[in-house]
Formats: C-alpha cells, sequence, structure tokens
C-alpha cells in the first residue's frame, strides 16, 4: 500500500510543478507545446531506445504478457465499438479514446509500484514491450493516416511506423536486444542522458495543460469520458484477473502482478500524442486524470485482496 501512494506522490508533485509553472508563465505562451515536441521526437524515442535495447525478449513469450495482451484488447475493443459504431467518431479521436482505455502508465508510475508493492521493477517490462512493440507504432500510424490532406499513397502507409520517431527508438531498441549486442559506454550514455529528460517532459507538460482547465466531466463528451475511466480502471484488472487465475491458472504473486500493472492508470504520455496530432487534447487530459485518482483506490483494494 506504501508503494502505491509513493509512486502517486512522485507523479503529483511533478505534474503539480508543471501547473505552477504554467500558472507563472516561467515558459511562456509555447512553454506545453516545446516540452511535448521535445518529448515526442527525442527524450521518448530515446528513453524507449534505452530501455528496450537491454530488455529480455524472452518476456514476449510469458503468460503475463498474453494475460496483458487480453485485458488491453478487451477494454480498447469496447471502446472502438462504442465510440465508433454508436457515437460515430472519427479514426482520431477513437484511436485517443482506445489508448486512455488500455493504455497502462507502466514507466514512470508502473516502475515505482513495481519496486514497492511488487518487489521487482522488471515486472514491468512484458507490458512496456507489448505497448511499445505492437500498440504505440499501430496506434501511430492510424493518427498519421487519419490527419487531414490529401490522399495517402500505399508506399506511405507501409511505411509510416518507420518514419514515426516513437516507432523507430522502439523497433531500434528491440533490434539491438535481439541481436544480442551490447551498446558501448560512450554511445549508451549519451542515450541514457536524453530518455531521462523523458518522463519529466511529459509530466511538466501535462501539469502545464491543466492550468485554467475545467473540472473533468463537464464537457459534451462526459458519458465517453467516465466509460474510458472505468474501463482502465476498474474493466481492466477485472479481465487480468479472469483471464489469469480462470485461462492460465496463475494464482499467488504472479496474479497480483497481472492485475496491478492491469490497474495502473493511463499514462501521461498519451496526452503527449493527443497534443502533438491535435486530436482529442482535452479528452486524453481529462481521461488521464480521471482514471488517475480513481486507480488510488483500486490499487490499494488489489493489493489488500491478492497479497500485499
Amino acid at each position: 500500500m506504501q508503494g502505491v501512494l509513493t509512486g502517486f506522490t512522485v507523479i503529483a508533485t511533478v505534474i503539480a510543478v508543471g501547473y505552477v509553472i504554467g500558472r507563472r508563465g516561467y515558459l511562456g505562451q509555447d512553454g506545453r507545446a516545446v516540452l511535448t515536441r521535445l518529448a515526442f521526437n527525442v527524450a521518448t524515442p530515446a528513453l524507449l531506445f534505452t530501455m528496450l535495447a537491454g530488455a529480455d525478449l524472452s518476456v514476449v513469450l510469458s503468460q503475463r504478457l498474453l494475460v496483458t495482451a487480453m485485458a488491453t484488447a478487451a477494454t480498447a475493443g469496447v471502446f472502438v465499438v462504442v465510440a465508433r459504431l454508436f457515437l460515430h467518431w472519427e479514426a482520431g479521436r477513437v484511436t485517443i479514446g482506445a489508448l486512455c482505455s488500455s493504455y497502462v502508465n507502466a514507466g514512470n508510475l508502473g516502475i515505482p509500484i513495481a519496486v514497492y508493492v511488487l518487489g521487482d521493477a522488471s515486472l514491468v517490462a512484458p507490458v512496456l514491450l507489448l505497448q511499445q512493440i505492437l500498440v504505440t507504432p499501430l496506434a501511430l500510424t492510424v493518427l498519421d493516416l487519419s490527419r487531414p490532406g490529401e490522399p495517402v499513397s500505399v508506399v506511405r502507409r507501409l511505411t509510416t511506423p518507420l518514419r514515426n520517431p516513437m516507432a523507430i527508438g522502439s523497433l531500434a531498441g528491440v533490434a539491438v536486444a535481439a541481436s544480442g549486442w551490447t551498446l558501448p559506454g560512450p554511445l549508451l550514455e549519451p542515450l541514457v542522458l536524453i530518455g531521462n529528460m523523458s518522463v519529466p517532459a511529459v509530466l511538466l507538460a501535462f501539469g502545464i495543460s491543466l492550468r485554467g482547465g475545467e473540472r473533468p466531466g463537464r464537457g459534451e463528451d462526459r458519458g465517453t469520458l467516465y466509460l474510458s475511466a472505468v474501463l482502465k480502471t476498474v474493466a481492466q484488472p477485472v479481465v487480468a484477473w479472469a483471464a489469469g487465475a480462470g485461462l492460465f491458472g496463475l494464482r499467488g504473486e504472479a496474479l497480483l502482478d497481472v492485475v496491478v500493472i492491469a490497474a495502473l492508470p493511463a499514462a501521461q504520455n498519451l496526452f503527449t500524442y493527443a497534443s502533438h496530432y491535435r486530436v482529442a487534447e482535452r479528452f486524453a487530459r481529462e481521461s488521464i486524470l480521471l482514471s488517475t485518482l480513481l486507480s488510488v483506490p483500486v490499487l490499494i483494494t488489489v493489493a489488500a485482496l491478492l497479497g500485499r
């Protein structure tokens, strides 16, 4: 329980600093945009590369990854059906909404919670690999192709993931890990240093965006917003528990691990994606904020019921 509170305290503190920066105008009118571009184009690709380059790719075949994939697909699928078929949202907004309903904050919140609650930071590796190898390139491809403008050629459609900084960083990291090559220090350390800017930049930009914003849930998308937050913080851990215990026979710490990871809130970098593509920015900001608030009691409950 203390680990949950510690992780959220760290995140909340940095976001609060961003809010103060926005209120004081320390970074000027374009401060949030600059931080967003820095995170999207430079820092986060470097972070993903260094993280995945040293990852153990054997986790891709683990039962925990399959449980995570099933929970992610289930909650994202429900949102897509509701938003696309019933509300007739366009592809970009549906993509952001589906991400907010299923994409867990495995990096800046998942790692400290994995350390303090689960006792092992590497337990977030399966969801990190799933999200960065599959979910992120797929989602960013959809966002790229759904941008307004001239019709997109077949060649451009096929090569879209290869031109996205986030996808490039992820795929390059996986390639290095698969090759077994260890990067020399003079090459790795600058990338690590640059990558370390990613989480603070994302959280500060998110905090700046809260300045002058209305209380979440007051817009016309109120019902869909609540659906997204509930899918992320309640439905996803329930699906993970059902799949882990019922289909794969996970028990004890193994079951606790997958349920805790699934119960993490939506990642703040989803707001970076929304801002970069200028689609559903308010929805992303409010959904992330709501899921973060809701996940605190959910994570505490999960830890109490399943083990720690």
